[in-house]
């Protein structure tokens, strides 16, 4: 009896068995789908999905057959290949070796970026439909390595900033940190800057106080500017104190459609203790700058100063004055040893300014005049002229500030009868004479300056 009731204990286990093994292949592990379509013979008809897409399938209801879905059979495109700019089949040379490969790559080919040409094996291209519009095509075109997308195309022409402008440095050793310390001149003003130690930057010598630029712009003592126009052909007292008198000889064309000339400084005549010095620009019609156009003079003789930068003349009788150029041509500092200090540059007027400012400039006459910077070291109080009044120790500005070109009078004040003469209204020069006659005076008032020994000098004649 026992052994009866093993045997069909057995048998029971035996289909047991032999029922989930049949039952296994259409468990889980393959999905079931139906068809939906109504009219279709296999209508609701249960199917499982095949075992090459175990779970990804559909049944196509005209064939009732379950049929794997299409994306399953690639993998998902990878995300890099959005962002970069020019997708790979934007490059027509290297055509992919392998675009309908039917087996999918592993998942580890998508690291390597798309745009580089090497990998294009190991990496399938995305379906069409996933692919963004190309961008713009003309300039990856032109170039076959894509690798330049990835940075500005034109970083190549953009060459790196040139700075050109001369150095500078602070020479006052009160200053340690900014002492000797190189500096570049500004781009408007390459090579006439010096450096202010106190902010340790570089300031165009126009822009200092004590310059006198352009259509005359003055900057007084105060750092305020003011224009002074003058009149064209007439000789006017910048400066004037006890031992130091300062005329400038004024150019200038006359403006049809303005009460007043436009003018410039073409030159000085400067008197102090009993000597004169005369400094010019010689008139020209186009502009050289290789060209020295500055005219000298000390004491009614011509000074003949050599070319190039750091050339430097001093009187025998008189070792405390000096003329030294700072630029090969054009350019020199006046220096009279506890008195002053003059900076002198012959510039042209442009078209570009005479287009800008209406001038009026021909090609008979580019109007070179001096731009002119002032240091002085030993003022009286009673100081006066165009410029030395804002020295003066009662000085009130007059300049209206919040005017973009304050214009200051004394014309009648300060005109003088010639470049040497200290006989304007405010003079307060006690000077000797340095020539001996009156008439030896009046000899610069057509003075004639030519460059001479092939431009190594100046001579200065009537």
């Amino acid at each position: 009896m026992a052994q009866a009731m093993i045997r069909l204990l057995a048998c029971v286990v035996l289909v047991l068995v032999v029922v989930v093994a049949e039952a296994q292949p259409n468990g889980p592990k393959n999905k079931m789908v139906q068809c939906q379509d109504r009219a279709s013979p296999c209508y609701h008809d249960h199917m499982y999905c095949p075992d090459v897409c175990p779970r990804d399938c559909h049944v196509d209801c005209a064939s009732c057959q379950p049929v794997c879905d299409v994306p399953s059979l690639l993998p998902p495109p990878p995300p890099e290949i959005i962002h970069p700019p020019p997708p790979p089949d934007v490059l027509s040379p290297p055509p992919p070796p392998t675009p309908t490969s039917a087996p999918p790559p592993p998942p580890t080919s998508t690291p390597p970026p798309p745009p580089t040409p090497t990998p294009s094996s190991s990496a399938p291209p995305p379906p069409p439909t996933s692919i963004p519009p190309p961008p713009p095509t003309p300039t990856p075109s032109s170039s076959p390595p894509p690798t330049p997308t990835g940075s500005p195309p034109p970083s190549t022409p953009t060459p790196p900033p040139e700075v050109s402008g001369k150095r500078v440095y602070c020479k006052n050793r009160n200053y340690t940190r900014c002492y000797r310390m190189e500096q570049r001149c500004p781009s408007s003003c390459p090579d006439q800057c010096e450096v202010d130690c106190v902010t340790c930057s570089p300031v165009c010598n126009c822009n200092r106080p004590g310059a006198v630029c352009q259509d005359p712009r003055f900057i007084g003592a105060d750092g305020l500017t003011f224009y002074f126009h003058g009149k064209k052909d007439h000789d006017f007292c910048i400066v004037t104190d006890s031992n130091l008198h300062i005329n400038a000889h004024f150019i200038g064309r006359r403006n049809q459609n303005m009460k007043r000339d436009f003018t410039w400084v073409q030159s000085l005549g400067i008197l102090f203790d009993n000597h004169q010095i005369y400094v010019g620009a010689k008139k020209t019609a186009t502009w050289d700058n290789a060209v020295d156009h500055l005219g000298l003079a000390f004491d009614g003789q011509p000074i003949y100063l050599t070319d190039g930068e750091g050339a430097k003349w001093q009187p025998i009788t008189t070792p405390g004055v000096s003329i030294t150029r700072s630029h090969d041509t054009n350019s020199v500092i006046i220096e009279v040893e506890g008195s002053f200090q003059i900076r002198a540059t012959v510039v042209p007027i442009t078209k570009k300014d005479s287009w800008i400012h209406k001038y009026g400039i021909t090609d008979e006459d580019c109007f070179a005049h001096l731009d002119l910077g002032f240091k002085f070291y030993s003022l009286s109080g009673a100081v006066t002229g165009v410029l030395g009044q804002t020295y003066a120790s009662n000085y009130v500005s007059r300049v209206k500030m919040g005017v973009d070109m304050p214009v200051l009078g004394g014309e009648k004040e300060f005109a003088s009868s010639n470049l040497f003469s200290t006989d304007c209204a405010g003079a307060r020069f006690h000077g000797s004479p340095s020539i001996t006659s009156s008439k030896s005076v009046d000899q610069y008032s057509d003075l004639k300056c030519a460059s001479g020994l092939d431009g190594r000098g100046v001579v200065c004649k009537k």
